[in-house]
């Protein structure tokens, strides 16, 4: 018994480091969101004078123009647009190699396996330079559209084709006269609506929280993403103070719809990541 009660504080005291290691960073951005610049500069987070929410967010979508507004909405344009259509691309891509035979398809897929290792940033020139020969550099098309193809996406498509489509299941259909593409538009799409809005929250997160393929395509400021922008205003606080508060306020106002997302899509997140557990 004493052994077990000693087993199960350390495993409680260990969450418990955990959460306040996620949250205590998230609370700071709260309260800091909440002072003016004299009181950051100050430290005095914890006190309740100089309540200044409403005036931050004022000058956060007021400063130069309202570009953080043009941001928020580029931001969500490319992580709301990119991550629905990266979803439904790795899905058909993952139900393709679980489903199918064709040749070499063991192969092929462990070429999707080896990129999944492959950090993103090493990527970041080869695509520089395709986009810089196909002449979209600097548009909407040189970030939205490598965000599409996500190899781990593919990865997990598979899994969970396997785990919620019976081949019994697409049998049938064909018997029933469907084609493939009715087949799995009709059958197997609505079999894997968990899977589908896991990829779905993993690449809205990957694609929101992106920043060096931005940098490295758009020099256009009405282009730029959140990340990107308040990079460049945090650059500039060192020269102009009055950034910080924005940039605070801009930062806390970045995380509420991947928050969201979670909240809303908790229930299919979570039965997503359990698929295949008890197969």
């Amino acid at each position: 018994m004493r052994t077990r009660l000693l087993g199960r504080l350390t495993v409680n005291t260990v969450v418990a480091v955990s959460v306040l290691y996620t949250l205590l960073p998230v609370l700071w951005l709260l309260l800091a969101a909440t002072k003016d610049r004299d009181a950051l500069f100050s430290s005095d987070l914890l006190s309740f004078s100089d309540f200044s929410f409403g005036q931050n967010l004022g000058d956060l979508f007021a400063m130069d123009g309202g570009l953080y507004g043009r941001w928020y909405l580029n931001s969500l344009l490319y992580a709301v647009l990119g991550a629905a259509v990266g979803a439904l691309v790795s899905v058909a891509c993952g139900y393709a190699f679980d489903k199918y035979r064709f040749r070499h398809k063991e192969k092929l897929f462990g070429l999707v396996l080896a990129a999944v290792m492959v950090p993103q940033t090493v990527l970041a020139l080869p695509l520089y330079l395709m986009a810089s020969e196909a002449g979209l550099v600097n548009t909407f098309w040189a970030v939205f559209v490598p965000v599409l193809f996500n190899p781990f996406g593919v990865y997990l498509g598979r899994i969970f084709s396997r785990g919620y489509v019976p081949d019994e299941v697409l049998e049938a259909a064909r018997v029933d006269g469907a084609g493939e593409l009715t087949t799995y538009v009709r059958v197997a799409l609505r079999m894997l609506g968990p899977g589908l809005v896991t990829v779905f929250l993993f690449q809205l997160t990957a694609i929101w929280n992106n920043f060096f393929l931005p940098m490295v395509m758009l020099s256009d400021q009405d282009l730029y993403p959140v990340s990107l922008g308040l990079y460049q205003w945090n650059s500039s606080a060192s020269v102009s103070p009055e950034y910080y508060p924005v940039v605070i306020m801009g930062s806390l106002l970045a995380v509420v719809p991947l928050i969201l997302a979670f909240v809303l899509l908790q229930r299919f997140w979570r039965s997503g990541l359990t698929a295949g557990a008890v197969k």
